[in-house]
């Protein structure tokens, strides 16, 4: 019996962030306000996209794919923290972190591959945009999701019956507010070299090589861009893929830092890794439709257009009554 609850341990505890429980409460706070922008504005996103017409184009496509991709990342992580913060609850089931763990690295994969179509998408309204319509097809489009999907979804299942094939017959107490593989894989009474280097080779065979083919088309938008004779067209240009390259930036950049750090940072605090981590996976899914909404013209049209509808609705409404 004690053999079996080894492999099928019932629980886990999720610790939260060690040495600052007393700041709990306030650290709730932050993190829940940037939840419901997250929720509103990806919501809202969607919204614009779906409603309007206009907006029907593979660029905009690819941007709900993202939106619903943020709203599955933040969703994984941010309630539970909350519950953990204000509430206490720590405990979480092994299948729930199973989860968590699962959703957590399939929505960061995801997200990475689409921000990839993305630049594909805008290599070829610069560099081939004669071509455009008949390059990126809806069947294009639909098979470029199929893959991402597919793709993700076969190097991050692995991690669930690598975790499932370890005992845990020591600790269950996870330093963390939520479950990631090498994380949970630490507490196990067992060897996990498999783990670790499938965790290591994930990344390459991803986001790293999400990453080397981005660069790459943003080198031949760059060189395209300046051929152009007109500064006016080469503005323009450029202004298209201004929105793009902030949340490929505000992506990769902390999560090469958070990577990093865990790696090489061993004196850097332990409650300051995991609070990175948890702005990590919170903060983009917030920012990602701000940016687009400020940056995108055809968005930023279509929300204000929204705004005055609403508003001479609830004039006509007080109007009758």
């Amino acid at each position: 019996m004690h053999n079996l609850s080894c492999y099928n341990p019932s629980s886990f505890t999720l610790v939260g962030i060690p040495g600052l429980e007393k700041f709990h409460i306030w650290i709730g706070i932050p993190f829940c306000v940037i939840y419901a922008v997250s929720l509103v504005g990806n919501c809202i996103l969607l919204y614009l996209i779906a409603s309007e017409h206009s907006l029907h184009e593979p660029m905009f496509f690819f941007l709900s794919l993202l939106a619903s991709t943020d709203l599955i990342l933040s969703t994984t992580t941010v309630p539970k923290l909350l519950a953990n913060l204000w509430l206490g609850s720590q405990e979480i089931t092994f299948s729930g972190c199973l989860t968590q763990m699962f959703f957590l690295h399939f929505s960061f994969v995801v997200d990475s591959a689409i921000l990839l179509a993305m630049a594909f998408d805008r290599y070829v309204a610069i560099c081939l945009p004669l071509r455009y319509n008949t390059i990126l097809t809806p069947q294009v489009i639909l098979k470029l999701v199929v893959s991402i999907v597919v793709r993700s979804f076969s190097v991050i299942l692995p991690d669930v019956f690598l975790l499932k094939r370890l005992p845990f017959c020591g600790t269950h107490s996870i330093p963390h507010t939520y479950c990631e593989h090498i994380g949970v894989a630490r507490l196990a009474s067992a060897d996990i070299s498999i783990n670790i280097w499938y965790g290591f080779s994930v990344p390459l065979m991803t986001v790293i090589s999400d990453v080397i083919l981005i660069a790459v088309s943003y080198v031949f938008i760059l060189c395209a861009v300046f051929r152009l004779s007109s500064q006016g067209a080469r503005q323009k240009a450029l202004s298209t893929c201004g929105s793009h390259v902030c949340v490929i930036l505000m992506f990769y950049t902390p999560a090469f830092f958070s990577i990093l750090a865990h790696r090489f940072g061993h004196r850097v605090p332990k409650n300051v890794l995991i609070l990175f981590a948890n702005f990590y996976v919170a903060i983009p899914p917030a920012l990602n439709p701000v940016v687009y909404g400020v940056k995108t013209k055809q968005i930023q049209e279509k929300f204000l257009l929204l705004i005055s509808l609403k508003k001479m609705q609830r004039l006509e409404t007080e109007g009758d009554i």
